[in-house]
């Protein structure tokens, strides 16, 4: 399936994905504990080329956070939205916060990884409900 309305796809982003919309999202994790996120060839860590897939905790932690009011054009139509970064075990992750009042995040608050669609695009992105 084609995350794009156009039909373009990003191999290996797009399989990423996939992944995480079918509730089997995963990372790379190297042959010396190195943990990245896919697509990947090569670890950014230590440049081993040996990653294999792990699947991700199914909660992470909500690590930072900013509200967007004025975006780029290719999320005009979404604002105002929290674009958030979580980490999952060794990996950070960054995708937009949905369902939550700004106000009520705080560091550390678990959240879910899933997947959304741009309301300006219609394109998939990462995102992260509260749990």
């Amino acid at each position: 399936m084609s995350a794009d309305p156009t039909g373009a796809r990003d191999e290996g982003f797009d399989d990423f994905v996939d992944a995480v919309a079918a509730g089997e999202g995963y990372y790379l994790q190297c042959e010396n504990g190195h943990g990245s996120v896919p697509p990947r060839q090569v670890c950014p860590d230590c440049g081993s080329s040996a990653l294999s897939e792990t699947p991700l905790p199914d909660a992470g932690e909500l690590q930072t956070y900013t509200v967007t009011h004025v975006a780029t054009p290719a999320f005009s139509e979404d604002t105002p939205y929290v674009t958030a970064i979580a980490s999952f075990g060794p990996v950070r992750i960054t995708g937009q916060l949905r369902d939550a009042e700004p106000e009520e995040l705080e560091r550390g608050m678990p959240v879910e990884l899933t997947t959304a669609q741009s309301a300006t695009t219609g394109r998939r992105l990462l995102a992260f409900d509260p749990r």
